[in-house]
């Protein structure tokens, strides 16, 4: 897909997020990330692409002194109009960059629901890897959320799925796969009574191996790989969830 940017997604995508992702129940990923936060150094915590909130919110009002970035006006005014929203303090900008308003050090920096891969280049995910840790006070965390890429399911490096089929609507997914810039573009396909709604999408996955040395690079270790956020068993398929740490004596 052409003349894409960081902000794209959300600005096409804004309106139709939270209904198109109301299965996503965000609770377990809000709890483990508070006992994280509870066992890690103090300080502030920065989420990369907050989105319309469905994470930050319920986070920071455990009292979490949570800040975030997003590359989308349109999702963070979705997160706004939500009760807490508002008071949440967000940069408009792109999560490679890591960069929030101040000089502040983070005690964690997360991204969650597979967001990472919305950065299309790998070299955008080592800046983003980068900058994350150089923002990390010593002994911080970066948390990622991502899934495992399920290449096997496209054939012909193209698929098409039916996530929705009602009286006056149908939803489809259709997705073409590129293998060597291990890319995913998609269109969620609405068809209704009163037209078509295109929403795209596109991704750029990694492997788990291609993470761990991002975060080397980066100078973070591997802390804890999971199969999910109730701390299961990697088992290679699905979503899991990975936490780096900056080592206690980084000097940066």
């Amino acid at each position: 897909m052409e003349h894409q940017g960081p902000e794209t997604y959300g600005e096409l995508n804004a309106d139709v997020y939270d209904e198109w992702h109301a299965a996503l129940d965000p609770t377990d990923a809000v709890d483990r990330l508070a006992e994280l936060i509870e066992e890690g150094p103090p300080g502030p915590v920065l989420e990369l692409a907050v989105g319309t909130g469905r994470v930050t919110i319920p986070l920071a009002a455990r009292g979490v002194d949570l800040r975030g970035i997003d590359a989308s006006v349109a999702m963070v005014e979705r997160m706004r109009a939500k009760p807490g929203g508002e008071r949440i303090p967000v940069t408009i900008g792109d999560m490679a960059d890591v960069d929030p308003e101040g000089d502040d050090r983070f005690a964690m920096v997360f991204v969650v629901f597979s967001t990472l891969f919305f950065l299309l280049t790998q070299e955008e995910q080592v800046r983003c890897f980068t900058n994350a840790a150089r923002r990390l006070v010593p002994g911080g965390r970066f948390v990622l959320e991502c899934p495992m890429p399920d290449v096997a399911r496209y054939r012909n490096d193209q698929n098409l799925e039916v996530h929705q089929v009602g009286l006056d609507r149908v939803r489809l997914v259709a997705v073409r796969h590129d293998p060597v810039e291990q890319r995913f573009d998609g269109q969620h396909v609405l068809i209704t009574n009163n037209g078509i709604r295109l929403a795209p999408a596109s991704m750029r996955y990694a492997w788990p191996s291609e993470l761990d040395l991002m975060a080397r690079l980066a100078g973070l270790e591997r802390r804890h790989r999971w199969g999910g956020w109730r701390r299961e068993p990697f088992t290679a398929e699905g979503t899991y969830v990975t936490v780096y740490e900056k080592p206690a004596t980084s000097l940066s």
